[in-house]
């Protein structure tokens, strides 16, 4: 017999086809993006960073907008109390200026024509039910003299010299019943009727 030449392999050198294990199956190729690929992924991220910068900018210029209007009132809403403020006292002082003006004026009248300051009192006499009770009016010295001739007085009234009062001015009392009819007094309440009727504050 032929001497062969070694025929059996050693068992390590025997190879057997089996199949692939899953926890090691080669990874696949890795492929490169193209040029053109490139290019719209780049263009993409480009429109998409301009569009949230854009959002967020416009977002942050609207509430800037907003806080700067609120900044302008709040400044046009302080300029605008001081000068209500002042308004109101313009007009205070307007009608303190119409009540003195207004005053001299009609004390003149007075004195130029008693027969108004005696139909003045005649009205406060009547307003207190003066031809029931007694009554007592307050006048300036002079206003006295000038209506002594011009009033007929019934026993219950009598007029009171009163050096405090101007020319002009008149109180009048009658048991629990007072009338400040002082210029002042009478003319206050003119204007405070006219301010109410125009809706001003005084």
């Amino acid at each position: 017999m032929l001497a062969q030449p070694q025929a059996q392999l050693e068992q390590e050198d025997v190879f057997e086809l089996t199949e692939p294990d899953p926890e090691h199956e080669p990874e696949p190729v890795l492929q490169l993006p193209t040029l053109e690929e490139i290019q719209a992924i780049q263009d993409s991220a480009e429109k998409e960073g301009f569009q949230h910068g854009h959002a967020d900018g416009y977002g942050q210029g609207q509430a800037e907008v907003r806080r700067l209007v609120a900044q302008m009132e709040g400044i046009l809403d302080n300029f605008s109390r001081p000068l209500a403020r002042l308004e109101n006292e313009v007009v205070g002082a307007l009608g303190e200026l119409a009540v003195r003006i207004a005053g001299a004026l009609v004390g003149r009248a007075y004195e130029a024509d008693p027969a108004l300051l005696a139909q003045l009192v005649g009205e406060a006499v009547d307003a207190v039910g003066g031809n029931t009770r007694e009554v007592e009016v307050r006048l300036h010295p002079d206003d006295i003299a000038a209506l002594a001739p011009l009033m007929t007085l019934s026993p219950t009234q009598r007029l009171v010299p009163d050096t405090s009062l101007s020319r002009g001015d008149l109180r009048v009392h009658a048991e629990a019943v007072r009338i400040d009819g002082t210029l002042e007094a009478r003319l206050r309440g003119a204007l405070d009727a006219v301010i109410r009727q125009t809706g001003a504050t005084p």
